[in-house]
């Protein structure tokens, strides 16, 4: 994951060479706001909310709480349109990719590629599991 700080200067080189989709993540009056690349969509937890609603309020970053939870379920869900996957996965993303993304200052931006969102579900979902015992 790579941190932008000023998301006007990275609007029209974001999307990736191959057309993959960029979240780009910053703050507007202390809410965190999620725009999808290259369209510029915003990403709203409507969707996800009616999955689990652990924020009402609206996403959050940084940490691992109940906003972190609805932007890791709402991107697992607008990136994969699986509702399976995305209930199945969104805890184990929320703690290792949505708890390590900033918005630092005031214009300070995140961004989360499609691929790296797949690396990192390959990553959750490879994970061994340990053998149970009889």
């Amino acid at each position: 994951m790579s941190g932008i700080t000023d998301r006007h200067s990275h609007e029209q080189r974001d999307a990736s060479d191959n057309g993959d989709v960029v979240y780009v993540g910053y703050r507007r009056r202390g809410r965190v706001i999620v725009e999808k690349q290259p369209d510029q969509e915003q990403l709203t937890p409507n969707r996800s909310l009616k999955l689990a609603n652990h924020s009402p309020s609206g996403f959050e970053v940084g940490y691992c709480g109940s906003g972190p939870a609805q932007l890791a379920l709402a991107l697992l869900l607008d990136h994969t349109d699986d509702e399976e996957v995305a209930l199945a996965e969104y805890m184990s993303f929320k703690t290792e990719v949505v708890s390590q993304l900033e918005c630092s200052g005031s214009d300070g931006c995140w961004r989360l590629t499609g691929h790296e969102i797949d690396a990192a579900l390959r990553e959750t979902v490879d994970e061994p599991v340990a053998p149970s015992v009889n």
